[in-house]
C-alpha cells in the first residue's frame, strides 16, 4: 500500500481545525444571546406605535391620551427601554405619527459594551 496515496484519499477536519472553528461558533452564538432580545424588543415598541398611531378612537385624542395608550399597551408588552415621554408625536393629513429615537447598550463581556441605536416612525 502506498502511504501518499492514502493521504491524498483522506478527508476531514483536524483537532485544531475543529477546536478553532468551535470557538467561532460559540462566540457568533453568545454575541445573537445577548443582541436579538434587543432587536425583538424594537419590534415590540415599533408594532405598539403602529397600533397607537392607526387606532380609530385616538384620531382626535390629545397627545397625553396617546401616550397614556402607547404605555398600557407598552405595560403590557414588558417594553422597558422607552417611556411614554420619549415619544414625539405630530400629525399628517389627519392621521397621528409617532415617532422615537433611543439607543440600548448590550455589554458583550469585560469592558466591552455594543451600542445599538434605533429611529422609528409609525406610518
Amino acid at each position: 500500500m502506498n502511504l501518499n496515496g492514502q493521504r491524498d484519499r483522506q478527508h476531514g477536519i483536524s483537532l485544531t481545525g475543529m477546536l478553532f472553528w468551535s470557538v467561532v461558533l460559540i462566540m457568533v452564538l453568545l454575541l445573537g444571546m445577548k443582541v436579538i432580545p434587543v432587536y425583538i424588543e424594537n419590534a415590540s415598541i415599533r408594532k405598539n406605535l403602529a397600533a397607537v398611531a392607526s387606532d380609530a378612537s385616538l384620531q382626535n385624542a390629545t397627545a397625553s391620551q396617546i401616550r397614556l395608550a402607547f404605555s398600557k399597551r407598552a405595560q403590557v408588552d414588558g417594553i422597558t427601554v422607552i417611556t411614554a415621554k420619549d415619544i414625539k408625536i405630530s400629525r399628517d393629513k389627519g392621521q397621528n405619527i409617532l415617532s422615537v429615537a433611543y439607543s440600548e447598550k448590550v455589554p458583550l463581556f469585560a469592558n466591552i459594551s455594543l451600542q445599538i441605536d434605533f429611529d422609528m416612525q409609525s406610518r
